[in-house]
């Protein structure tokens, strides 16, 4: 194993600089817009931007990497993402930068693709678990560093810019060079809204409110965190934190879910984390220290939410449909992700910086609401029957091409959705 993840050590270190170019410009805009004197509401539209972008990138790339290649279409991307962050300290008005992060969400989300796609197709699927681990940590690292890079300065210059745009180019690379043999073509994203809600209702109602809350939190967390007061290095670890968190969460909700009613686990983590968002909403503190403490056990919470819902759908799956399930529900988190930063830009204008928490805690509510409601109208999946929990990765970054890459989980799940489809015929 040790020397697959050798040989695959050019895509791995080239999706490590692309995350990191994409953790320090998802940061970079809203601490230096917020400084501009930008609108919170100016800065949603960041979000919405970018989410926008990210939907049109998993939706049409595909297709463009169909037409010219792997390694064109990376370029492509790569100079694009560069381009946007570039004009984006040469243009510093509110609408021109919608647009810039639009682009960006789109290139970031054609790279990610395109890497996952060659690491699929350079791996056999017992390997595919061991090196998505591998490529999530990575990625992990790469998002963390870049977005505690911005720490070493008081204010944001124009040299931020310039070393973002220098890792995305950075990531180009990589790529360039690989001797790993051509990829397959990439999985491409369906959404069936009716087949999604007859398969579980729950899931499609829950990860709109994640995509709403997470993407109005990723969005304004540092317009949130500048407004109260903390310093551009402490803004980096308040955003840094909940990722890291989040990650770590999923190891002891993904055992308990695969041990009880998933709907329960999601019940459970849902209160929790409208305790996390009363505690910001009434609990008023500038101490750097409390805010940091209480964004990680925020992110703990809000992390987790998304793969406990894409098991439950899969706990629901028929045969041969776990891929369209997942990639369809994660369009339906994208939907959410385009409304979030809007609406809590707004409120944020409106009420201050808790407008922010008030729209996250709605969301919330929501999924709390209707988890306690679908629970009385639908029995409990077995035990026998459940499938496996699939640890996912906090960041803004899975494509539909993520669960595949997943490899040996996602094998798994189809196999036991087959077994389970063939014993119900028996019976």
């Amino acid at each position: 194993m040790k020397n697959k993840i050798f040989s695959l050590s050019a895509l791995l270190l080239g999706s490590g600089f692309l995350f990191f170019a994409g953790g320090l410009n998802g940061l970079i805009l809203p601490v230096r817009g917020a400084a501009e004197g930008f609108s919170a509401f100016s800065l949603g539209l960041l979000g919405t931007g970018w989410a926008i972008g990210y939907i049109a990138g998993c939706l049409y790339v595909p297709r463009l990497v169909t037409k010219v290649g792997h390694v064109r279409s990376f370029s492509v991307m790569a100079a694009v993402a560069s381009l946007s962050i570039l004009l984006s300290a040469l243009i510093v008005f509110p609408s021109s930068w919608i647009i810039l992060r639009s682009l960006s969400g789109f290139a970031f989300a054609g790279a990610a693709m395109i890497v996952e796609s060659w690491l699929t197709s350079s791996t056999e699927a017992k390997e595919r678990g061991s090196v998505f681990g591998t490529y999530t940590m990575i990625n992990l690292l790469g998002s963390t560093l870049g977005q505690l890079s911005i720490a070493t300065s008081g204010e944001l210059g124009l040299e931020f810019f310039i070393i973002g745009a220098v890792f995305y180019s950075l990531a180009l690379l990589p790529t360039a060079v690989s001797a790993s043999s051509t990829p397959a073509p990439l999985s491409e994203a369906k959404l069936d809204l009716k087949a999604l809600w007859l398969n579980s209702p729950i899931a499609v109602v829950a990860v709109v409110c994640v995509g709403v809350s997470n993407g109005a939190f990723g969005t304004l967390g540092a317009v949130y965190a500048g407004d109260i007061g903390l310093s551009v290095g402490a803004i980096s670890l308040f955003m840094s934190a909940p990722i890291l968190a989040g990650a770590l969460s999923q190891i002891p909700v993904g055992y308990a879910s695969d041990h009880m009613d998933r709907r329960y686990v999601l019940l459970i983590v849902g209160v929790l984390a409208i305790i996390a968002d009363l505690m910001f909403i009434a609990v008023a503190t500038t101490d750097p220290t409390i805010l940091i403490i209480k964004a990680a056990g925020f992110g703990a919470l809000i992390f987790v939410m998304y793969p406990i819902i894409i098991a439950h759908a899969n706990d629901h799956a028929k045969a041969g449909s776990a891929l369209q399930v997942t990639s369809g529900l994660l369009l339906l988190q994208g939907v959410g992700t385009i409304s979030g930063p809007l609406v809590a830009g707004g409120l944020m204008s409106i009420y201050g910086p808790q407008g922010l928490f008030i729209v996250v805690l709605i969301a919330h509510i929501i999924i709390v609401v209707y988890a306690i409601y679908r629970m009385a109208k639908r029995r409990a999946v077995a035990a026998a029957d459940k499938a496996r929990f699939i640890l996912s990765n906090p960041l803004r970054g899975s494509t539909p091409q993520t669960p595949v890459l997943s490899g040996r989980s996602m094998e798994k799940i189809s196999a036991f959705l087959e077994e389970k489809e063939r014993n119900k015929d028996k019976s």
